[in-house]
């Protein structure tokens, strides 16, 4: 054939059929696995507005905030001997702790901090001789344009053509959470904490704890509380309405990105075993992690323990 080539339609491609599938499948699997503790959350931050300051509805939370310490703790403990097996670890936890708990730095400074810690005290040995291919970067990059496109385009419709900017911030900010958190939900729920009470001002200690405590009793994540965090902002600035779209858009900021994760990461899994100082750096991370849940217990006890905190 003279003349350019004639490329084939990429709908006619044999593997497409499979390609839209799997993305089917994968937006099924974690729609079905967010929406119905996701529906039983926004219920319940609902009543929560009409009738959390009922007297008796307040000594139920006391009940259930006292159990979700509990929880934590026992979070905290299994995190600790699985992660904590040497000196360093136990440094590194107790840096973390000191950082977050008495000088209040960011969480993304403390997980930057000790992943740099890990990468450069990390030793190599010359037995070490498994290579493995990286995955093409084309398509990584095809994936990630993909889902960022997905995840920021209704953040960015609310902001910048319909002009809800309370919304949009919500949006931003679970975003940003999305993708500094690591560690998983305790981790998550500590920076939150940290940004949402110190830091904006969204949200009072003890709604903080009431929204913790909601979370739990869901079906779904625990990290289901930044639902009820963006219902609550949005609801005490612009009513009900608001405040269910405050829910939706934090629920869009902190669960989409963790299908960019997922595609873009899974490739990468094996190559990543074979990295011995990106390990180090993740064990590192996760040692940091476990002070950080520490103040989040510490916190949690507080708060439960004393009617005012004077601690900033």
């Amino acid at each position: 054939m003279s003349g350019a080539e004639t490329r084939m339609p990429i709908s006619s491609h044999p593997a497409f059929p499979w390609v839209v599938g799997l993305y089917f499948a994968v937006l099924l699997a974690g729609g079905l696995f967010i929406l119905p503790g996701a529906s039983v959350m926004l219920a319940l931050a609902i009543m929560y507005v009409h009738f959390g300051t009922i007297n008796w509805v307040e000594s139920l939370f006391v009940g259930l905030k006292a159990g979700v310490g509990i929880i934590v703790l026992q979070a905290l403990v299994k995190l600790a001997t699985r992660t904590l097996k040497n000196t360093v670890s136990w440094l590194v936890a107790i840096a973390g702790f000191a950082g977050i708990f008495f000088a209040n730095l960011p969480f993304p400074m403390i997980i930057a901090a000790a992943a740099f810690c890990g990468f450069v005290t990390s030793k190599t040995t010359s037995n070490y001789q498994t290579v493995v291919a990286l995955p093409d970067w084309q398509q990584s990059l095809s994936i990630i344009l993909k889902w960022t496109f997905f995840w920021w385009t209704p953040i960015l419709i609310t902001d910048f053509i319909l002009g809800y900017t309370e919304l949009a911030t919500i949006g931003y900010f679970f975003s940003r959470l999305a993708v500094v958190t690591f560690g998983g939900a305790y981790a998550g729920l500590a920076y939150m904490a940290q940004d949402v009470i110190g830091h904006l001002g969204w949200l009072q200690p003890s709604t903080m704890m009431d929204g913790l405590g909601l979370a739990e009793t869901t079906p779904g994540p625990l990290i289901l509380v930044t639902e009820f965090v963006g219902f609550i902002t949005a609801f005490n600035a612009g009513g009900m309405s608001y405040g269910v779209a405050g829910a939706a858009m934090a629920l869009w900021a902190t669960f989409m990105p963790c299908f960019l994760w997922i595609f873009t990461g899974a490739p990468y899994i094996e190559w990543l075993a074979h990295q011995p100082r990106l390990q180090a750096a993740l064990l590192s991370i996760m040692a940091a992690v476990v002070g950080v849940i520490a103040n989040l217990f510490l916190w949690f006890v507080m708060h439960i323990v004393f009617a005012k905190i004077s601690i900033h």
